[in-house]
């Protein structure tokens, strides 16, 4: 009795199944076809580097503080190399917080990103919701994102109906 009811279940799960409606989208092929996009990535690239220069050049101030010490720490008292090893770990704790607050968790970089990417995603998502609605699709898989699609079926690959639902012209159709 256990077995019938456990092999109707489990048609009953299959039948739903295949009564549900799908299609794949790839979220990376879709920003890059967003100008606003490629701007807000150009934007943190900016930022990025900016930053990095700043912590750079703290960096280079600590080694040039450091090679100075090593050539003078000979002529130095006792008292005046604990004072400058201190101004060197001192200085080098700033450039490592610095670096922190820009790239680490959660830091400038996490909170620039959010700033300017999001709200483009948000946009795609927005997107693919008002397609799912409109064309009744009941799952939708991201093929670039961490969930893995070995293989999909180029004819319901739909990232092309997104662009459009986004207004992207998308005049030639990608392979």
């Amino acid at each position: 009795m256990n077995r019938i009811i456990i092999i109707a279940a489990l048609l009953l799960a299959g039948l739903q199944m295949q009564a549900q409606r799908y299609c794949v989208i790839d979220s990376k092929y879709i920003l890059d076809n967003l100008p606003e996009y490629k701007q807000a990535q150009s934007k943190l690239d900016e930022v990025s580097a900016t930053w990095q220069k700043e912590i750079d050049a703290k960096l280079q101030e600590v080694d040039r503080m450091y090679k100075s010490y090593q050539a003078e720490q000979v002529m130095l008292s006792e008292e005046m190399k604990k004072k400058r090893e201190d101004e060197i770990i001192k200085k080098e704790k700033e450039a490592k917080e610095l670096q922190k607050k820009r790239f680490g968790f959660e830091g400038d970089l996490f909170k620039k990103r959010q700033e300017l990417v999001k709200p483009v995603q948000d946009k795609v998502y927005n997107a693919v919701q008002r397609m799912s609605g409109t064309k009744a699709y009941d799952i939708i898989f991201d093929k670039s994102a961490d969930l893995s699609v070995f293989f999909a079926d180029p004819k319901i690959d739909k990232s092309d109906d997104v662009l459009r639902e986004l207004g992207v012209n998308t005049a030639t159709k990608r392979k």
